[in-house]
């Protein structure tokens, strides 16, 4: 770093060159400054190159602008030394030089070195020319490698052992004896040869384990024996390289070790005949770890562990344990009364084989070191005798109630349910269904009982011939089907298929014959992996087989009876469903012939005689008047255009009879689009405004801007808002008021029509939209009852509704919903 610093104050460089420092700066770790100290005290940055972002976390024009920015991040335990070396360079004008750590903005602590070299200007102020690197990862290194060596320092004065430093030919180089038993003091050792302080018989095990070890580069480790004061002492030397044909030796007393694995044997011999010739298991563990010291023959036969699999390992290492909470019941009992007698516990064997045995134990010392003496009685088989004995009740238990169930109800449904359910719920198996065969070849899974981490077989059917074929001999073969293990037999593709679609591993299946003819069957699965069906089980799903097949037999023949009764109930509810249909159809046929009549006998009576008086008049006034030619008849235009309203109220009138007869058979035909609501409804406005201005009514739109889409036929809900507004305008004087709202509500869109007109009853407000013959005197003509019978046709096409409400006091609302396109 000094040499950077001397090259940054090179005079061949142009001082204050900024393209020249940061040509360095570029190629140097850390930050380059130089600073301008004047005399007055005040500080003039000239130059911070960008290696301050990354080492203060600040920008080079944050320090130019206040240098004091640097100062306030430097640690407070270092703020002191930053002064005093400032001070010192200043007033020697030597370089300057420090290390401490600064608190980053972000919070973090680095270590950091400062140089520079001051030159003193002509006008007496100090050009500070230096460089500030980051050497936090060099002190981290320092800390750790002060503290390691401090480590292994206590470790080795911890060590109670002897070490010798020995060289290639056994000269005693060095050694450590501290709290040793040793004999002579480490200068009458140091510098001598193993030769002359040790036997031969040691002299030559040392020099062969020193050979091997530096030749190796390996640690060696020999045994050997010495006499002492104390007497004939074991010990263990163990060697390491320790440098260039040099070892490091550390020597132990092993004595009591080796006395107490004297011991041990010896005690191992005194009990091996008891262990030996015991029939039931015995093994003995340290309390503590529950490590083997010794297991007989009969241990070795019931756990299928060679003796020496098990002496120097636990239960838990051997797998031994089926549940831990035993070996914890266990330790507790002993804990607490010193032994316990007959505790029931659940071993597994080598090969995974489950065994219950009744455990006995005691705790004794030896040697001071706390055991357990177990004994083991095996008791699986009078196990398996009592679980067989408790399966034999619940199957002659679940026999009598499935017989009694049968007896009791004929639901069959209900029957096969409840029984698959029991069955599973016996078996304690994973899936257990029942499949029917009917007479069409269709074979169904009508009932099942699974575990819901696999799939269900309920509901699956096939009418593959060839596949019910195959299942069908398998089972009328053998009458029982019975595989352990899937993936140990032979398979037809559909049925392998088959199995591994629902994840079977083993199957039990036995048929349900009614007459002798395969009808179904009762198939129990095991999802979870192989396994070996029971005798027990077997003879269970044979005789549920059998009572299935009562069952099934039983509600075949009430269902006959009852499809007897369903067929003659039904063939009276189609008669009265027929003449219910054939008097709607002539109702419907009535009042659309009393309209027909009504329009024909009424509106175009009425028309005709209409055009009668007409002519009559322009008769009458030709046979008066002279002027006039007879060939020419004159007709005022008043009258003219009221002949052309009546015909073409009478078109309109004939239009809307043909389109209520079309739609009573066919419906409103639409041609939906997907249309903006409030755009569509601009439109139809503009198109009825000549209507309204004619009428001198007015409308106020608060239609919103921002309605959704809708999937609607512009023309046909025009000609509903037309209808509308020319019931108002016939139905009121000149200057009518409207006002027009929309609104969403859930998936619809409601659109109302208000007005201040006249009010309606409540009769009138109900039968506005149905098909009806207005009275003579009615207020509503036959050709608008029409059109508001069409609009309701027009607005249910769509999928909504209309109605009208009529106000208290004045003025009726219109109002019709339409489904939106994208439901809210």
């Amino acid at each position: 770093m000094d040499e950077t610093v001397k090259l940054l104050h090179k005079p061949d460089f142009p001082q204050g060159t900024a393209t020249l420092l940061e040509k360095i700066a570029a190629n140097l770790p850390g930050m380059i400054f130089q600073v301008l100290q004047r005399q007055d005290g005040s500080q003039l940055v000239l130059y911070v190159s960008s290696g301050c972002r990354e080492l203060y976390e600040l920008e080079p024009e944050a320090i130019v602008a206040d240098m004091q920015v640097l100062n306030k991040l430097v640690h407070p335990q270092d703020v002191t030394a930053l002064n005093e070396s400032v001070a010192v360079a200043k007033a020697s004008l030597s370089p300057w030089r420090w290390e401490g750590r600064i608190i980053t903005p972000s919070g973090k602590i680095k270590w950091i070195q400062g140089a520079s070299q001051l030159e003193q200007q002509a006008n007496g102020d100090l050009l500070w020319e230096g460089l500030v690197m980051d050497i936090t990862d060099r002190k981290q290194a320092e800390e750790k490698l002060r503290h390691s060596e401090m480590r292994y320092k206590a470790i080795l004065a911890a060590i109670p052992d002897l070490m010798f430093r020995l060289s290639r030919d056994g000269e005693y180089l060095d050694l450590k004896g501290d709290g040793a038993n040793i004999v002579l003091s480490k200068e009458e050792i140091v510098g001598k040869h193993i030769q002359d302080l040790l036997p031969s018989d040691v002299v030559a095990i040392s020099q062969e384990a020193i050979a091997k070890t530096l030749d190796s580069d390996n640690l060696q480790t020999c045994e050997y024996q010495l006499a002492t004061p104390l007497g004939m002492r074991d010990y263990e030397a163990r060697l390491v390289v320790s440098g260039t044909d040099e070892v490091l030796a550390i020597v132990r007393d092993i004595t009591e070790r080796k006395q107490a694995e004297a011991k041990l044997q010896s005690l191992a011999q005194k009990y091996a005949k008891a262990f030996r010739c015991s029939p039931n298991p015995i093994s003995l563990s340290t309390l503590q770890e529950g490590r083997y010291i010794e297991v007989n023959d009969s241990f070795v036969i019931l756990s299928e562990y060679e003796r020496e699999e098990a002496i120097g390992r636990t239960a838990f290492e051997l797998n031994m344990w089926v549940s831990k909470s035993d070996r914890m019941k266990l330790l507790q009992e002993l804990r607490t009364s010193g032994l316990v007698r007959n505790l029931e516990v659940d071993f597994r064997s080598k090969s995974g084989k489950l065994v219950t045995a009744l455990v006995s134990a005691e705790i004794i010392d030896l040697d001071n070191v706390p055991c357990i003496l177990a004994v083991t009685h095996d008791i699986t088989e009078r196990k398996q005798v009592e679980a067989q004995l408790r399966l034999s009740a619940q199957r002659d238990r679940l026999l009598t109630e499935t017989l009694a169930r049968i007896r009791s109800s004929l639901d069959l449904n209900q029957i096969l349910q409840t029984t698959v359910t029991e069955v599973r719920q016996f078996l304690q198996a994973d899936r257990v269904f029942i499949g029917l065969n009917d007479p069409q070849l269709i074979a169904k899974a009508v009932a099942e009982s699974v575990d819901p981490k696999y799939p269900p077989v309920l509901g699956w059917t096939t009418e593959d011939e060839t596949y019910l074929q195959e299942l069908k001999s398998l089972l009328t073969t053998n009458r029982v089907r019975l595989v352990e293990d899937v993936n140990k037999i032979i398979l037809s593709p559909k049925i392998k298929a088959h199995y591994q679609h629902f994840q079977t591993r083993a199957t039990l299946a036995v048929p349900i014959m009614l007459n002798n003819e395969l009808y179904g069957a009762l198939i129990a699965n095991q999802c979870s992996g192989p396994r070996q069906w029971q005798g027990i089980e077997i003879d269970l799903l044979q005789q549920m087989s059998e009572q299935l097949a009562i069952a099934i037999e039983q509600a075949r023949l009430y269902q006959e009876l009852a499809a007897l009764n369903t067929n003659l109930e039904r063939q009276v509810e189609e008669r009265t469903a027929q003449l219910q249909q054939k008097m709607q159809e002539l109702e419907g046929m009535q009042r659309v012939k009393d309209v027909v009549l009504h329009t024909i006998a009424h509106d175009l009576r009425t028309a005709v005689m209409g055009n009668l008086m007409v002519l009559k008049n322009l008769l009458k006034t030709q046979q008066q008047s002279q002027e006039t030619d007879q060939s020419q008849i004159p007709v005022s235009r008043s009258v003219i255009e009221r002949m052309i309203q009546g015909n073409d109220r009478q078109l309109g009138m004939i239009d809307s009879l043909l389109e209520i007869h079309n739609c009573e058979g066919q419906g409103i035909p639409l041609r939906r689009e997907l249309v903006h609501f409030n755009t569509m409804l601009g439109c139809i406005i503009k198109y009825l405004q000549p209507m309204l201005d004619q009428n001198q009514a007015t409308l106020n739109n608060l239609v919103r801007d921002d309605l959704p889409l809708v999937m609607a036929d512009p023309t046909k809900l025009q000609k509903v808002l037309a209808n509308i507004f020319t019931y108002c305008l016939q139905n009121n004087p000149p200057g009518l008021s409207f006002t027009l709202k929309s609104k969403v509500e859930g998936d619809k869109i409601r659109t109302e029509i208000q007005d201040n007109g006249v009010t309606m009853s409540k009769l009138e407000c109900d039968r506005l939209f149905d098909l009806y013959v207005p009275e003579p005197q009615a207020c509503c003509s036959t050709s608008i009852a029409l059109k508001m019978y069409l609009s309701r046709q027009v607005i249910q096409a769509h999928g909504g509704e209309i109605g009208i409400i009529s106000h208290r006091k004045r003025g009726l609302t219109f109002w019709f919903t339409l489904p939106l396109a994208t439901p809210a």
